[in-house]
């Protein structure tokens, strides 16, 4: 099984988050079989996805590569140049996807976002238009931020991504995406292990046999959301992958849905990070 986005592309179940990443762990991700990179300027990790892809000695197409547009580079010209030293970090041609990883410059912008964020958009349709991204996307945009662009862009979005894994499923933000037909993808799905303690998490790993940060991981793919998950040791790259291997029954999904609120990272659109 794989994601279809709403303008055709298909996508893996599970990608590979490269924050923090360096090379030798995203060659050991390859090796373990993954095949979507996620990064970002913000992350600086852009060369080092270039460098691993050349070590594994795999064609660029055989991968699907995301990256984000960062926020102090909003505005149609600053956008044109920080998405062009992307293709030059990539090593590439294009982009699969690339998104606004923020909807405003700055939390104190309360006005003149939206207007930033459609010369942002109508720079990135450009480069859509050219083929040089295959899907635009954005990156913690909850709805309100999304209708911007929807209502006033000609380009639809096909991917967002945010927070979400069990105790933070952002609900009305997951039925507006999926009533939009937009894949969402889950940045840390499993909470940096902020939930590998839950009484449920544990309970229910004990029950299939398998991790907590599978079940994480495997709760994602079940509400039909994208994880993003990170690791550096084989092991765990390989295990993350092994969540593809069981399905979660409707009630205990349903039972995920409902867990108390947890394991928030404290990152909110509008709002100054708290310190969790």
């Amino acid at each position: 099984m794989k994601f279809k986005l709403n303008n055709g592309l298909e996508f893996p179940e599970i990608g590979f988050g490269t924050y923090k990443s360096e090379t030798g762990a995203i060659l050991k991700a390859i090796e373990a079989g993954y095949r979507y990179f996620d990064t970002a300027s913000f992350y600086g990790t852009e060369k080092n996805i270039a460098e691993a892809i050349k070590l594994s000695g795999l064609k660029r197409e055989n991968f699907f590569i995301a990256s984000k547009l960062w926020k102090f580079d909003l505005g149609y010209e600053k956008t044109k140049t920080a998405f062009n030293k992307t293709l030059e970090n990539l090593e590439s041609d294009y982009v699969d996807v690339f998104m606004i990883h923020w909807p405003r410059p700055d939390i104190d912008n309360r006005e003149d976002w939206r207007e930033i964020d459609l010369e942002t958009w109508k720079a990135l349709e450009e480069f859509y238009e050219q083929k040089k991204i295959r899907a635009l996307g954005l990156s913690n945009f909850l709805p309100y931020h999304a209708e911007n662009i929807i209502k006033n862009s000609k380009v639809f979005p096909a991917v967002a991504q945010l927070e979400f894994h069990p105790g933070h499923t952002q609900t009305f933000a997951l039925n507006y995406y999926r009533e939009k037909k937009i894949l969402l993808q889950a940045w840390s799905p499993i909470a940096r292990g902020r939930v590998s303690n839950d009484e449920l998490i544990i309970e229910l790993a004990e029950k299939y046999h398998v991790t907590t940060a599978q079940i994480c991981l495997r709760f994602c793919i079940e509400e039909g959301v994208m994880p993003l998950p990170k690791a550096s040791s084989t092991e765990r790259l390989k295990e993350n992958l092994e969540c593809l291997n069981f399905s979660l029954s409707p009630e205990d999904i349903s039972r995920l849905e409902n867990m108390p609120p947890s394991g928030w990272s404290g990152e909110h659109p509008d709002r100054i990070r708290i310190k969790i």
